[in-house]
């Protein structure tokens, strides 16, 4: 099947047939104005490789007075992430109206509070950059809008409007808002489809110009850098009263749209997609495993971690982790603990019994946490979202341990995602150890703020400096375990992994290299006690075993470990 062929065969799936054709000439038409604009674009390729490392921050997370808080950004990064990370997700740096940038007024300049395209340039010169794509809804400040507001063709078909009375209740609600809003226009009030707030009106794409608006931005992404598009919210893009208005077929065919067009004029670029959902439902974003995302949120790993922790014992993260699989070589998972939003509890539904969430959520509110939630199907609520930093989830800032065992906790929890399969992504407050904001809570009203306080550059290099400090114990810990990650071919994305029979606490994987002649043992304590642990290496296929974190030892025959509190093992096979 051609491209061509491709393309309009998933336009149909969308629309009618003289639709499909219309708007299938349309896109070639862009498509050859794209090569041709840009032709050396085209001779790219995706890579991917146990190099690849991911810091996801806010364009002016780290500031200085009297600089752009991106170029701030790029010499910070120059100096401390250049040999630790290879990209940077730079979460919405676009004009915005509220939802700390997820609410976007124009998907094509950069904020001026933040900078310029000349900065994202020069982060681009040193990182690989994910651009996030907020495609499901934009800003009610926006051009677009405000144009149907005032009844402008074609804008009155861009925005979702559904008459009072429609029976929506099989919607499925991601937040405890209401799903409508109203608003004025020439022809009287209209209620327009509003799925996360007020402020972030929803995309029609059952019209083609919203669509060929969309195809529009995402070229011009990857034009200006982008080598990751992620795909936010991207569940919930198709609407159709009378279903769940989730992962609806005519989504993953956009998606599948999406993926056809950059395949054929940029093919280094690759999706991600975000869908805070439960397991399965995440998962079938992968498509075919050539169709779709080429990476997937692997969203049930951070209360999972989280859990695990908690309880001491891996039986439930290690099962869980051994029915991990990827439908070809060419998706892998992005693992993360932490983003700019909470630990996400849907995606670990079906996993853990609800008596275990309950207990997870009671600990972490012990621990200074908040709670947001969902309205169900049946009118009830229920938690959605724990809205905490996740160094606070996992030892209470309240509590009396020492801050060695806290920082041991926190990199053991995060040693379990190094090792699994995928493309690690690291948050900002993540990196450098950060406690959690309740101020910023009280200033904004938001439960998410908890973990987004902005950091002044010289206060957090200061810290850095300070020998154990828990932000610079933190970094350099984290830091060396990426750095071994980055030169071991076993941690490749697209390698194997195999969960090892062990005592409960401790979570045991093999990670091996695609093409097998690489194996590394990892080993997790997750307990607050010592564990022992005895491996015959001989039943691995194995004479001897070097140490990668500590390089001065090497195990033969019998592998004996007394394995302290959190204590991390990676071990190369040979």
């Amino acid at each position: 099947m051609t491209s061509e062929d491709r393309i309009l065969a998933v336009l149909n799936q969308v629309y009618d047939e003289s639709t499909a054709r219309q708007v299938g000439a349309r896109i070639q038409a862009r498509l050859t104005d794209f090569v041709e604009e840009t032709p050396s674009i085209k001779e790219r390729r995706a890579t991917l490789s146990q190099q690849d490392a991911i810091l996801i921050t806010y364009g002016d997370q780290v500031r200085q007075p009297g600089a752009p808080p991106l170029k701030t950004l790029a010499e910070f990064g120059r100096n401390y992430l250049k040999d630790v990370l290879s990209g940077v997700h730079i979460l919405p740096f676009f004009p915005y109206s509220s939802d700390d940038g997820f609410s976007v007024i124009d998907y094509c300049q950069v904020n001026p509070e933040l900078g310029t395209w000349d900065d994202i340039t020069r982060l681009d010169r040193e990182f690989r950059l994910m651009f996030d794509a907020v495609i499901n809804h934009i800003s009610v400040e926006s051009d677009w809008f405000q144009a149907f507001l005032k009844g402008e063709t074609p804008y009155e078909g861009y925005f979702i409007t559904v008459e009072p009375g429609t029976d929506l209740s099989m919607v499925v609600r991601p937040r405890a808002l209401p799903l409508l809003t109203e608003f004025t226009t020439p022809s009287g009030p209209e209620h327009v489809w509003t799925t996360f707030s007020a402020d972030q009106v929803d995309l029609n794409y059952a019209s083609p110009h919203v669509l060929l608006e969309i195809i529009d931005v995402l070229l011009f992404y990857v034009r200006q850098g982008a080598e990751f598009i992620r795909l936010d919210a991207i569940a919930y893009l198709w609407k159709e009263t009378g279903t769940s208005c989730i992962h609806l077929p005519q989504t993953h065919a956009i998606v599948q749209l999406f993926r056809a067009i950059l395949d054929l004029v940029t093919p280094f670029a690759m999706l991600i997609t975000e869908t805070n959902v439960p397991h399965t439902d995440n998962i079938s974003y992968f498509g075919d495993g050539t169709n779709e995302a080429q990476l997937v949120y692997n969203f049930a790993l951070p209360p999972l971690v989280l859990h695990a922790i908690h309880q001491g014992r891996a039986e439930v993260l290690s099962k869980w982790a051994a029915d991990l699989s990827l439908p070809s070589e060419q998706t892998t998972f992005f693992n993360f603990l932490a983003s700019h939003d909470g630990v996400g509890l849907n995606p670990a539904r079906g996993i853990l019994p609800e008596s275990e969430i309950e207990a997870m959520v009671a600990r972490v509110q012990s621990h200074g946490g908040l709670v947001s939630y969902k309205t169900n199907a049946d009118g009830t609520q229920s938690p959605y979202e724990l809205n905490v930093n996740y160094f606070d989830a996992l030892s209470d800032p309240r509590g009396t341990d020492p801050p060695g065992l806290q920082v041991d906790r926190f990199v053991a929890a995060h040693a379990i995602m190094l090792c699994l399969v995928g493309v690690p992504g690291i948050y900002f407050h993540s990196l450098f150890g950060s406690r959690g904001w309740p101020e910023g809570v009280a200033q904004t009203g938001h439960n998410r703020t908890i973990n987004r306080q902005k950091l002044n550059r010289a206060k957090l290099e200061a810290e850095l400096a300070k020998p154990g400090s828990i932000c610079s114990m933190v970094y350099q810990r984290l830091a060396h375990l990426l750095k071994i990650r980055s030169v071991q071919p076993a941690f490749h994305p697209h390698g194997k992994q195999r969960v090892l029979g062990s005592q409960p606490e401790v979570f045991a994987l093999m990670r091996v290299s695609p093409d097998g002649g690489e194996r590394v043992l990892c080993l997790v304590n997750l307990a607050d006690q010592p564990q022992p642990i005895r491996v015959d290496l001989a039943d691995l296929g194995a004479e001897i075993a070097f140490d990668l974190i500590d390089r001065g030892k090497e195990h033969y025959e019998r592998l004996s470990i007394d394995l302290t509190p959190y204590q991390i093992v990676w071990l190369k096979l040979a």
